[in-house]
């Protein structure tokens, strides 16, 4: 490790995708790229319909949380998207996106 700088999320099994306020995407770990190819220093935007665009503004202007599920084909996930601050200003947007199993256990506690 030079500098103790590691990057704990780069190959764990959670996409990462991290953006500024103004959407352009500044870090993805590995399985964000697999997903959506390497995004690195792009504008997110442009990828998004008119909708999306608007609730990742809205989550911004708002400092707002999504939290959603969806699937594609057999493979259910959880899409996860907040804010992220520098000494309490936001600096832009965290999305995790998180594969659910099928066989996942729910505990009441």
């Amino acid at each position: 490790m030079e500098n103790n700088i590691f990057d704990f999320f780069k190959e764990i099994n959670v996409s990462i995708t991290v953006s500024d306020t103004e959407g352009n995407v500044i870090y993805m770990n590995d399985k964000s790229k697999s997903v959506f190819s390497d995004m690195v220093g792009k504008n997110m935007m442009a990828c998004h319909k008119q909708s999306s665009q608007e609730t990742i503004k809205r989550l911004i202007n708002e400092k707002a949380t999504n939290v959603y599920t969806i699937q594609k084909g057999e493979v259910r996930k959880m899409i996860y998207q907040t804010p992220w601050y520098v000494d309490g200003e936001i600096k832009g947007l965290i999305e995790y996106s998180i594969i659910l199993p099928d066989d996942m256990p729910h505990y009441v506690r």
